[in-house]
């Protein structure tokens, strides 16, 4: 077992428990309790953990992370509005990579009528949802099964992403700040949806507005990398989640809200384009994410032809806006 394999593990079973031995620990791990112990004391020093005498606890501030069936019953009318709107970048003929989660589920299961498709991805669930759609190709990574959430992770699913090249990466995770950017709460699904966003030249993120404003352990994608974020529109009293927002507008992600009704406004500009009848919607342009962005999309002479993502204001839904910064 790799190390960081084991000290996930080893983090795993004290959120589980709260309070685990190392003896108990060294047993799982299947290696010393001197082997343990160097891990704890790692883990501690990046503040995941706390060291007691002869074992190791939770720290005050993180909680056990949600299994797939408590996930799956949150936010369901949200995660639906956002896969709709974000089927609709997803072009005939194009290659994107698709992350775990319950709101990419929902994603793979619009993405299957796109023909000509081919989608890569780590988790069983997205797979399951494209088995039987025709003229998609599913390609599988490989990797070590993590139960929880039914994804690829570890050393075998980053590995098989080396080389891949495709136009864009769609995921989700447990929380988004403009400060720190998308976040897990899993060491091995961080790592490989960070190898997933290496793999794209665009980043779309999908978070319902509870996660907006939270920031969990692992961070997986910097919010200079995020090219877009499509997400439902916070309730009027959740001020947490319209501020977050217009953060990440700021900071130059294209935010895509929508709503319930087929409006399409942002929050703190309720006169902007695209609202009832007009499916313009502002535009801005936001160069390709990371060191990409001082290249055109196509990758240069002799690079990848990558094709561009259209705006989601032109999509047949008509349902979304991005949200323009503020001005200064």
């Amino acid at each position: 077992m790799f190390a960081a394999e084991r000290r996930q593990l080893i983090l795993e079973m004290v959120r589980a428990n709260g309070a685990v031995s190392l003896r108990e620990l060294a047993r799982v791990v299947q290696t010393s309790e001197v082997t343990v112990r160097r891990d704890v004391r790692a883990l501690e020093a990046e503040g995941l953990l706390d060291r007691r005498h002869g074992g190791a606890v939770l720290p005050g501030g993180f909680t056990r992370e949600s299994g797939f069936p408590q996930k799956s019953h949150l936010a369901t009318a949200e995660k639906t509005a956002i896969a709709d709107l974000a089927a609709g970048l997803v072009e005939e003929g194009e290659a994107i990579v698709v992350g775990a989660g319950t709101t990419t589920q929902e994603l793979a299961r619009r993405l299957a009528r796109v023909p000509g498709l081919t989608v890569v991805t780590n988790s069983l669930l997205v797979a399951q949802a494209l088995a039987h759609a025709n003229r998609v190709e599913v390609v599988m990574t490989g990797g070590t099964l993590r139960g929880s959430n039914y994804a690829l992770v570890g050393s075998g699913a980053e590995q098989s992403l080396q080389g891949l090249r495709v136009s864009r990466a769609f995921l989700s995770g447990s929380g988004l700040t403009a400060e720190r950017g998308l976040s897990t709460s899993n060491m091995l699904s961080a790592s490989v949806d960070r190898a997933l966003v290496q793999a794209a030249g665009e980043v779309v993120v999908l978070a319902d507005h509870t996660k907006l404003g939270s920031d969990t352990m692992f961070q997986t994608v910097p919010t200079d990398l995020i090219t877009r974020l499509v997400t439902d529109e916070p309730p009027g009293h959740d001020d947490r989640a319209a501020t977050e927002l217009q953060a990440l507008a700021d900071q130059g992600v294209q935010i895509a809200v929508a709503n319930g009704s087929g409006v399409a406004r942002g929050p703190g500009q309720p006169g902007m384009e695209g609202g009832p009848g007009d499916r313009r919607g502002p535009r801005r342009d936001v160069p390709l994410p990371g060191q990409r962005r001082n290249h055109p999309p196509g990758g240069g002479a002799g690079g990848p032809q990558l094709r561009s993502a259209p705006s989601l204001s032109e999509t047949s839904g008509g349902r979304v806006a991005d949200l323009a910064p503020r001005r200064r």
